[in-house]
């Protein structure tokens, strides 16, 4: 009986205290593609998200509108052009999306780039995806 208690007790420190590691959250890379065109990542210094090889990314991307916008009503976008193929192009419009995508098996940084004219300092808007092996 004694065996019992030690996993009820070990299950609810588990659970009091962030949840079991094979229950926990994902974690969510919260993005702004702001109007001064720049791509912010909270929580971070530089806008970098850093995941591991094959594991789902979770973004929350928070689009502003800036100078211009696309004619299919993108106000930015956030893409990796070599992996535009898989998935990494995504269109934004203004306000907030959630998308998951998986991260590549190759370790590496990609640039992410937005592909959308979105004003005069378009060209600046970038951001790095490192995957860690």
């Amino acid at each position: 009986m004694r065996c019992w208690k030690k996993v009820f007790i070990t299950i609810g420190l588990a659970t009091m205290f962030g949840g079991l590691v094979w229950g926990a959250e994902p974690k969510v890379w919260h993005v702004t593609a702001t109007k001064d065109q720049t791509f912010v990542v909270d929580g971070e210094k530089n806008p970098v998200v850093t995941v591991k090889a094959g594991e789902a990314v979770h973004l929350k991307i928070t689009a502003e509108k800036a100078q211009r916008v696309a004619s299919d009503g993108s106000v930015h976008s956030f893409t990796i052009k070599e992996l535009a193929s898989q998935g990494w192009d995504l269109k934004l419009k203004q306000g907030t999306q959630e998308y998951t995508l998986t991260a590549l098996s190759k370790p590496g940084e990609y640039l992410v780039q937005c592909m959308v004219f979105c004003g005069t300092a378009h060209a600046g808007q970038k951001m790095k995806l490192v995957v860690l092996p």
